[in-house]
């Protein structure tokens, strides 16, 4: 599901979601995007959604996000992890494992 200035609030407040900022310039975006895609349809504890930086940018600006893909983990609408960079997805899994037990 594609985010949007408007939206991303309510769409973060309940929950655990992963929201990665892309945009359609950054080619390990779209390296990462069906790594992400596989991990939303294999946990239950987890949404993934995302966000083009470059369409909305407030977004990215009260985030602080600098570089793409960005990923931030969110619960009930606190950020409690940010990744920046594409991972395999073994260790993206590793590190949002570690996230959510912590």
């Amino acid at each position: 599901m594609q985010l949007t200035d408007a939206t991303f609030a309510s769409q973060v407040s309940t929950g655990t979601v992963l929201v990665e900022f892309w945009a359609q310039w950054c080619g390990p975006c779209h390296m990462l995007s069906p790594v992400l895609d596989e991990i939303d349809r294999e946990r239950d504890d987890l949404t993934v959604l995302k966000i083009n930086a470059d369409e909305n940018t407030a977004t990215a600006r009260d985030y602080q996000v600098m570089s793409l893909p960005t990923m931030l983990l969110f619960r009930d609408g606190v950020p409690i992890h940010q990744i920046v960079g594409a991972r395999p997805k073994s260790r993206l899994l590793a590190e949002l494992d570690a996230a959510l037990s912590a």
